[in-house]
């Protein structure tokens, strides 16, 4: 395991001097698809694309270690791995490495007469500059954005200072805007002409993809600003749900579309090693009582009980194959869960079902957590669009309040988010045997979204406040594999599905390395935030 102990300061040189650097995930990405040898514009934004990736500290540290726990997505079983710092040292390394590589090419495209092709590139990165700034800032609160990234290009600017994260926001929120309205479909995509479509391993150039994530971001992210300043994000919302801009759909009507914008790991040129490297070495994820009480109507080992499909997608049965959930919250007289059940044994034809005696919990789906080539890297889905639009018309945020398209937005998040894991489940793999998702996981034939909403359909709710609780369940099953925006949902809300007090882990806590050498304007940065550089202190958007 890596500790990274780098400085924005020190980043900011570093990255000028090697551009990008090579990750174990994407060695093959890394490479210049094109053969060029020197830093093109398309392999700059090959690199930034690299950087959306989860590092393997931050999966192991910060999501495995406190995320799920705190989401309770899934049951920590023990806390053995407390050195967080690990994990927060590289989520600020990884993006401000690749904020000198986004600042380098907004200087270039400065010097650049004005054509479609470039709006086109400008608009992508853009909302690349987006997706990563609006993850760190919901993790840490306010971070150094407007001056950060140039100390390349400015000596001056190796200590920048921290910008509010209300104003970062409502900046990149209009940027969104921006690309929307600036984005050419009819540009020209062959050379001579500048591009990054041979470079783009998200969309492939395909800039009605870069719309609609970036609209998608604009939901989001308007949405979760919402509780504090209603009328900017209601403009937001508004002006996407009602002029019917274009985002990532799950259902187009009654067609569904199951849109999504992930990284596909075989489909980008490189294998996602680090995700099965995180739940192996960590080994105290499992399924815990509180999500399974979403899944399942009882609590029968069988698992007759179970409503959902995602069930046998998310988590498997434990070593006699009996469903058992961890208790959220533990007792002491709680017997200990162990066993082997992330080992990379169970790749061997017929050893899939060998997970240890002392697994006695069920554990995360080994499908899930070892298929390093066809399992994605969710960014966001159309399911969790529909669901952002069925609480806009619930609350009449941006929109009036609508209920009918309330549960229509509702039921297709539903139909969507089960589609759409059935099919990833369908394409996954095992890298060592090849065997498939099939070949080892069965899921009844009674389950799907139906047998979903017939518990949790809009009109099984008996107050507007459990319609919205519905509302809330679901986009949280759906990020089951996105713990940080799972986290964002409950710090929002406060009305996610848990057990005991609700939660009170606001935010992460600023690397070592930004306290040792940016110390002036990190103590400026905590007065502004309420003084306190812990957990318990609220970032902006939280209620």
């Amino acid at each position: 395991m890596r500790t990274y102990r780098i400085t924005t300061a020190l980043l900011i040189i570093t990255s000028a001097i090697l551009a990008f650097s090579c990750k174990k995930d994407l060695e093959e990405m890394n490479k210049d698809p094109q053969g060029f040898t020197t830093a093109s514009h398309g392999s700059l934004f090959n690199g930034i694309i690299q950087s959306l990736l989860p590092g393997w500290n931050e999966q192991f540290y910060v999501n495995n270690e406190i995320l799920y726990k705190q989401t309770q997505q899934a049951a920590l079983t023990k806390e053995a791995w407390g050195n967080f710092t690990i994990g927060t040292e590289e989520m600020w390394t990884n993006y401000y490495g690749a904020l000198t590589q986004i600042r380098e090419l907004e200087r270039r495209f400065s010097e650049m007469d004005n054509s479609a092709e470039l709006s086109n590139m400008q608009a992508m990165l853009k909302t690349a500059l987006a997706y990563k700034t609006f993850k760190l800032t919901d993790v840490f609160g306010d971070i150094p954005f407007f001056d950060a990234g140039y100390g390349f290009q400015d000596l001056e600017q190796l200590h920048p200072e921290f910008d509010r994260q209300e104003t970062i926001y409502k900046f990149l929120l209009q940027e969104l805007v921006w690309v929307d309205e600036n984005i050419s479909d009819t540009a020209t995509m062959e050379e001579p002409f500048a591009t990054f479509a041979g470079f783009d391993k998200l969309f492939n150039g395909d800039m009605k993809m870069w719309r609609k994530f970036a609209n998608s971001l604009s939901l989001r992210h308007a949405m979760r600003m919402a509780e504090k300043d209603p009328l900017f994000a209601g403009e937001i919302i508004k002006n996407i749900i009602e002029n019917e801009r274009p985002v990532l759909y799950g259902y187009d009507f009654l067609t569904p579309k199951l849109e999504s914008a992930c990284m596909w790991p075989a489909a980008m040129g490189f294998s996602n090693e680090s995700m099965n490297w995180s739940f192996r070495e960590h080994n105290n994820l499992r399924m815990g009582s509180n999500i399974w009480h979403q899944l399942s109507k009882h609590d029968s080992a069988d698992g007759s009980g179970i409503i959902d499909p995602r069930a046998y997608i998310f988590f498997e049965g434990n070593n006699a194959n009996k469903w058992v959930a961890f208790p959220q919250i533990p007792v002491i007289s709680t017997p200990a869960s162990g066993g082997i059940p992330y080992g990379t044994h169970r790749d061997q034809v017929g050893a899939f079902g060998i997970k240890g005696e002392t697994c006695i919990y069920s554990p995360f789906n080994y499908y899930v957590i070892r298929d390093e080539d066809y399992m994605p890297i969710i960014l966001i889905t159309g399911a969790e669009v529909h669901f952002i639009k069925a609480e806009a018309y619930f609350r009449g945020i941006g929109v009036a309040v609508d209920q009918s398209k309330a549960d229509g937005e509702y039921m297709n998040g539903i139909n969507t988010s089960v589609e759409w894991w059935k099919n990833v489940a369908e394409n996954s793999k095992l890298p060592v045997s090849g065997m498939s998702f099939g070949e080892n996981i069965s899921i009844p034939a009674h389950l799907n979204a139906a047998s979903v909403l017939f518990v949790f359909g809009s009109w099984n709710a008996s107050s507007d406040e459990e319609k919205l609780a519905f509302i809330y369940t679901q986009r949280w099953l759906d990020a089951f594999r996105q713990p940080w925006e799972a986290y964002a949902l409950a710090r929002r809300t406060g009305f996610t599905p848990h057990e005991g007090e609700p939660i009170s882990h606001y935010r992460m806590p600023y690397p070592p390395s930004e306290v040792e050498y940016n110390s002036a304007n990190w103590a400026s940065a905590l007065a502004n935030q309420g003084g306190g550089d812990t957990p318990d202190f609220k970032i902006w958007w939280i209620p």
